[in-house]
């Protein structure tokens, strides 16, 4: 199975009015990590920038403009993709895997590859995804009352993860806080 665990950070949260500024990501083969990116890119152009993203993610426009262009990582993120998956081999493909990935980052992940004039998002991935926040309900489905929210960084605390909150909306450490809890409610890797 292969499987790309990634984390985006993002100028807002409207795939069709922001743009990603960062993209972590690890490729696990059959339960083996294989390959580990961190990759900072300068959103499309067309992109809104909210502030209030920014102080979240603890970047300012001048940083995420001086990043490298996003055709130049949409590139580098290809090759690291083609080591792995043919993607002339309809039955070859990754599963996207990260926490809220279902509702949030696959959209802006698909409309980075767009964005690229690449319209063969699904050559590389499999339409159904890993939703590691969906995994974790039924595990802490019991204990559900007990916690103010269902945030990422709420429930690997409590799982018992240690989170450092001043590193919390940097994607490869989310990204990280991620496998963590898939860990512990999956039992694997």
């Amino acid at each position: 199975m292969k499987i790309l665990f990634f984390d985006l950070e993002t100028t807002g949260t409207n795939p069709g009015r922001h743009g990603i500024h960062q993209i972590s990501g690890q490729v696990v083969v059959d339960g083996e990590t294989k390959e580990e990116f961190n990759f900072f890119v300068q959103p499309n152009p067309k992109a809104q920038i909210e502030e209030e993203a920014l102080q979240v993610c603890n970047v300012t426009r001048e940083q995420i403009l001086n990043y490298p262009p996003m055709k130049k990582i949409y590139d580098q993120l290809i090759d690291i993709l083609s080591r792995y998956v043919d993607r002339y081999n309809k039955n070859d493909k990754f599963f996207l895997a990260g926490y809220n990935n279902s509702s949030f980052d696959n959209n802006f992940l698909r409309g980075f590859f767009l964005q690229n004039n690449d319209k063969y998002f699904g050559s590389w991935f499999w339409s159904n995804s890993i939703d590691v926040m969906i995994l974790a309900t039924p595990f802490l489905a019991e204990k559900r009352t007990e916690m103010p929210d269902f945030k990422q960084a709420t429930v690997a605390k409590y799982l018992g993860v240690n989170v450092n909150d001043t590193l919390l909306h940097d994607a490869n450490y989310d990204l990280a806080l991620c496998r963590e809890i898939y860990n512990k409610v999956c039992g694997r890797f």
